[in-house]
């Protein structure tokens, strides 16, 4: 009988995995026309300087000693910086980066569950859900989630390379299982889990714990079993020591929530709920937004309906683990992977969210896979019948996915959906601000901004943000009331300091307005945009070795920014140094060809070079 199953998989197994990629794919794809959002694809791509300048012997030294963005993940950082030196700054390509990490991953979770079972229907209905689930839309269609698909990946590589040392034993393979492990948790801290993970899975599908001698199994169980544990001490302290980075960069970073902010009873209250509302929106994948928001109370009825549910199916899974092992495999899975992004540790305003599901849904869909057709064994015509729901209910996740990538196709889609789906989140209306400031409507702007502020008066962003577009519309003492305001709730705020100074230099007030951008300098040296204002106040008070000064460090942590340029190139022009004047312009050029303001410079600069020629002779 295993000998036909093997000869069925070798014969379905590459059409599966074609299947698997073109279905992927094809609903999907739509992610490459999808821009990059204002909500952190700023913070990890087009406002970052080290990734905007791609892959340099700098950038990669940066990343392995950055903790910005309040994790410390290398991997993820150089990611980005391959997909900026092969795309640029075109948002399709750092898409479908992401796309195909996500594809890769559901072919590992096909292979590795096959590896292991032997059974292929089972193996490919885990990773057609995993590819296809509605659940999963943020972590791939989100460039700033690159660190989730990437770890995921190899999340599942190193499950299958274990897979492989417990049957084969040998030292490379170990290593290279290792290596994984250890590539996955510079992706993102997800991976801190997976030694415990790898113990399940010793106990299924692998089956470690058994012994083939039956007389002496119970007496060498004890044996057995530290030695498997044994074999993941190496793991467990890699996860302890990326625990305690990430717990210091986060914190570093003022990612954390404080207890006075949260409350700890009310984040095991919200723990607890949260696992329960996975699960449902699991079965019922409605009202997926990208915020939901911290609740300060929570009904009693869910906290305890929850802690009874979650109790029960724990009760149950254990009691049955001879029988159906894979029911306790699965359920501790989704239980044990989402402890690292549960809230205990609570960071951001979110009180759960989609992108945290990614790699803990596997074990839910592994309960499906194998207890549907275990509870289903005396039903008639079984197998046409598990064929028909199973593909009714990936039709339907395909039609979900499609529809949930609709919403991400640009900022103010996605959070126009948050707030049609109740995440009446202050940090919703701030972004939707945001957004609709790019676009142009500062009216639009400056409501969501006020909404913003009566949920949360006290969200310097929104005071700044308000600030900021008040300016655009000419108010200027209401945008510096706004900014002053922001900075009286957070004094070390960059961008405070930075909307202060452009409203105090759109009044006029230059001096006052240099020494907000100095103020915004000393907090963050790094910030392109700050030294680039900075510059052009100078310039306008006439201080043009100092201005120089400024469009130096822009392009020093920049080499490719244009404005950068094209200011440098003023200042020359003005300083009647005109070759330099025009190598500043001839490189904007060379970066960017159809930029007319540089080439309208440039020909200039050329007319009066040569105006200077015709004269020399007297």
């Amino acid at each position: 009988m295993k000998e036909i199953r093997q000869v069925v998989a070798s014969y379905s197994l590459p059409v599966i995995c074609l299947a698997l990629v073109v279905i992927t794919l094809a609903v999907y794809f739509q992610v490459g026309n999808h821009p990059f959002l204002d909500f952190d694809d700023n913070v990890y791509v087009t406002d970052n300087p080290h990734v905007a300048t791609g892959l340099t012997g700098k950038n990669i030294a940066w990343a392995f000693t950055s903790i910005d963005a309040g994790n410390w993940h290398p991997i993820t950082w150089l990611s980005h910086m391959a997909d900026v030196t092969f795309y640029g700054m075109n948002p399709r390509g750092h898409h479908l980066t992401n796309l195909a990490i996500h594809v890769a991953t559901s072919l590992l979770i096909l292979l590795l569950l096959l590896r292991c079972t032997g059974l292929i229907w089972q193996s490919s209905f885990v990773a057609v859900m995993f590819a296809l689930h509605p659940l999963h839309v943020e972590s791939v269609a989100w460039v700033a989630e690159r660190k989730d698909v990437l770890s995921a990946f190899f999340w599942f590589l190193t499950l299958l390379l274990y897979a492989e040392f417990s049957v084969k034993r040998k030292a490379a393979l170990y290593l290279l299982c290792f290596s994984s492990f250890l590539l996955g948790l510079m992706s993102k801290p997800m991976l801190v889990t997976l030694p415990l993970v790898m113990l399940l899975m010793d106990f299924w599908p692998l089956g470690l714990y058994r012994t083939r001698e039956p007389e002496r199994g119970l007496h060498r169980l004890p044996q057995k079993m530290s030695s498997l544990v044994a074999e993941k001490i190496p793991f467990l302290v890699c996860s302890l020591l990326s625990g305690v980075i990430t717990i210091y960069a986060q914190q570093k970073g003022g990612a954390t929530s404080s207890l006075d902010a949260v409350p700890f009873v009310l984040r095991i209250e919200n723990a607890f709920v949260s696992y329960a509302k996975y699960i449902v929106k699991t079965l019922w994948p409605s009202d997926l937004a990208v915020l939901y928001p911290y609740s300060s109370s929570l009904p009693p009825w869910q906290v305890i309906g929850s802690i009874s549910a979650l109790m029960l199916v724990t009760a149950t899974a254990i009691g049955v683990k001879r029988r159906f092992p894979f029911l306790m495999v699965g359920w501790f899975w989704f239980l044990v992977t989402l402890v690292p992004v549960i809230g205990l540790i609570q960071v951001g305003s979110q009180s759960m969210a989609d992108r945290y599901s990614y790699i803990p849904l596997a074990g839910l869909f592994i309960i499906v896979a194998w207890g549907v057709p275990a509870l289903t064994q005396r039903c008639k015509r079984q197998k046409m019948v598990l064929a028909l729901v199973a593909s009714a209910v990936i039709t339907a996740s395909a039609g979900l996915t499609w529809r949930q990538l609709g919403y991400w196709q640009d900022s103010i889609s996605l959070y126009r959906h948050a707030l049609e789906v109740g995440s009446g989140s202050y940090l919703v209306h701030n972004n939707l601000g945001t957004a609709f400031a790019e676009r142009g409507d500062l009216d639009a702007a400056i409501e969501q901004y006020r909404r913003a502020i009566r949920i949360s008066p006290d969200n310097f962003n929104a005071h700044g943000n308000l600030g900021l577009a008040l300016i655009g519309k000419g108010e200027l003492e209401a945008a510096i009331m706004e900014c002053r305001a922001a900075l009286r709730l957070s004094p070390d705020n960059l961008n405070s300091h930075y909307n202060l100074g452009v409203a105090l230099a759109a009044k006029g007030e230059l001096a006052a307005a240099i020494q907000e951008y100095r103020e915004a300098v000393r907090i963050n040296p790094d910030t392109p945009k700050v030294h680039n204002t900075l510059g052009l106040a100078l310039l306008n008070m006439g201080d043009l070795d100092a201005a120089i000064r400024e469009f130096r460090n822009v392009l020093r942590l920049n080499p490719q920014d244009i404005d950068g340029h094209c200011n440098l190139g003023v200042v020359f022009a003005r300083e009647n140094d005109l070759d330099a004047a025009l190598q500043e312009f001839q490189c904007v050029l060379r970066i960017s060809p159809n930029d007319t303001y540089a080439r309208n410079n440039l020909e200039r600069v050329l007319a009066q070079k040569q105006a200077v020629k015709v004269g020399s002779p007297r």
